[in-house]
């Protein structure tokens, strides 16, 4: 099932990627290429742990200066359709227990759908209630969500 988008609740990045859906694939189900671009650079992020499966883990630490990691995502993954759409949210963690995540609790649905210039890219952000929405657009989702989207595709077309 594939929920509608709420525009109360919900925020969406949407791109045109110039690859094939393998590639962007690839690079969200590949460790190392997936630390590439996931948070915005100059900070780095570490995986310790990416399982593409319903029910795996998604966890990854962020650094801002290369050398002290800290706790970034704890997640996990509720659909994995291959290159079609991921879904996860950090409302589980990596442990399947209850979480409370700082400083909003989402659940996000990728979607890759062929494009004859490549691979239509859209993620959708979903929130439990409008203030949380507002929440996270207020602390940058689009510049965030933005850039991680524009890193994905530099690694992919490259």
């Amino acid at each position: 099932m594939k929920a509608e988008f709420d525009p109360e609740l919900d925020l969406v990045v949407e791109r045109l990627i110039r690859a094939p859906r393998e590639k962007v694939w690839r690079a969200w189900s590949d460790p190392e290429r997936f630390a590439r671009w996931w948070v915005p650079a100059p900070a780095v992020c570490r995986v310790r742990r990416l399982e593409l499966r319903p029910g795996g883990a998604m966890v990854t630490e962020l650094s801002e200066d290369g050398m002290a990691f800290g706790p970034h995502l704890d997640a996990s993954f509720l659909v994995v359709e291959e290159l079609e759409r991921l879904v996860f949210t950090n409302a589980i963690d990596s442990r399947w227990r209850p979480a409370d995540p700082e400083p909003l609790l989402m659940t996000a649905e990728v979607l890759l759908a062929e494009h004859t210039e490549g691979t239509d890219y859209r993620v959708v952000v979903r929130h439990g209630s409008a203030a949380a929405r507002a929440l996270h657009e207020e602390l940058g989702f689009a510049d965030g969500w933005g850039t991680v989207t524009k890193q994905l595709a530099a690694v992919v077309e490259a």
